[in-house]
């Protein structure tokens, strides 16, 4: 019976551990380790209670196994400033290959690190979060191994190469909450008059005609549907202005940049035929659409750029806690 529960203990602990050599190693360790204690503590043969004794003093399986891993970490301390070093250069190539199946409509492959399928404009929006989670992965497991190694590898870095947490943001003064609150207040202005806009004509598009009378400029469904979404981008950064006179917490960006690019995601969903209300020459028509998409997609790769800058700032920081 309590070589049951003593196999049963060291099953336990194995599920923390990582390695199949140095599993065995510490399962070993730790077996000795309670059958001598319990051997001395009988002055003889381990009792049942006396290697239950000795596994109670030991505490829980994982924070036995916690203890145990803390000299093997999965990526190697020297390694760390790397996994964000690499997977900031390798998602800024991503994307780069994304905005290029955007614009020319082709997969990109470069085997077996990249793979970029034809996107749309708002399949790219969703797929920037999951190719930087993607390339994480990938950075995380190439650096596992070179620590699971043990052997002593220099990875490569430009010395003209600058680290995000390496840019230090200005110290806050007067004059930047001042800023803060003007643009807040800018914010909320703009935002309260669009309100006014949609309350009164559905929608916050129109321009006005000789008889100064105001026109919608979009149809009817899509006018209300888009003016909907810019006033919540608009009423977003509106609360984030506000927040941040009170706080210079990185989260607040992050939320806000995460929620411009859903929003410039579901722009991007409208359908760009049957768009205007208004008569517009083809000429323009065709100059207008691509103009329009190419604005949005540098606005979303400007934002996601930011958003994965604020992510990886913050992860660095409870890293180095």
């Amino acid at each position: 019976m309590a070589n049951n529960k003593l196999e049963a203990y060291l099953e336990e602990i194995s599920h923390y551990l990582s390695g199949r050599a140095e599993r065995e190693e510490i399962l070993n360790e730790i077996r000795s380790h309670i059958l001598e204690k319990a051997a001395s503590a009988t002055g003889g043969s381990p009792s049942d209670e006396a290697i239950a004794q000795a596994i109670a003093a030991l505490g829980p399986a994982r924070r036995l196994a916690e203890r145990y891993a803390e000299d093997r970490p999965i990526i190697a301390p020297a390694y760390k400033r790397y996994l964000f070093r690499y997977t900031t250069l390798l998602f800024a190539i991503h994307t780069v290959l994304i905005v290029l199946a955007v614009i020319f409509k082709e997969s990109f492959i470069i085997f077996p690190i990249l793979f970029v399928p034809q996107l749309s404009p708002f399949d790219a929006v969703l797929y920037l979060p999951m190719a930087f989670l993607a390339d994480l992965g990938l950075v995380a497991l190439v650096l596992y191994f070179i620590t699971q190694s043990g052997k002593d590898i220099v990875l490569p870095w430009p010395k003209f190469g600058l680290d995000l947490d390496e840019v230090k943001p200005p110290r806050r003064r007067f004059w930047s909450i001042f800023g803060t609150a003007v643009g807040t207040t800018i914010m909320l202005a703009i935002t309260s008059f669009c309100l006014h806009l949609l309350a009164r004509y559905d929608t916050i598009f129109l321009y006005l005609t000789r008889t100064k009378e105001p026109r919608p400029i979009f149809t009817a469904e899509a006018g209300h549907y888009l003016s909907i979404l810019i006033i919540i981008l608009f009423a977003v950064s509106t609360l984030a202005l506000a927040i941040k006179l009170f706080t210079e917490s990185r989260w607040v960006d992050i939320v806000s940049n995460a929620i411009t690019l859903a929003i410039i995601g579901l722009v991007l969903r409208q359908p760009f035929d049957n768009l205007f209300a208004i008569n517009i020459p083809d000429g323009l028509l065709s100059w207008l659409k691509p103009t329009i998409l190419i604005v949005l997609l540098i606005i979303a790769v400007a934002t996601a750029y930011n958003l994965i800058r604020d992510i990886v700032r913050v992860s660095r920081h409870h890293l180095q806690k």
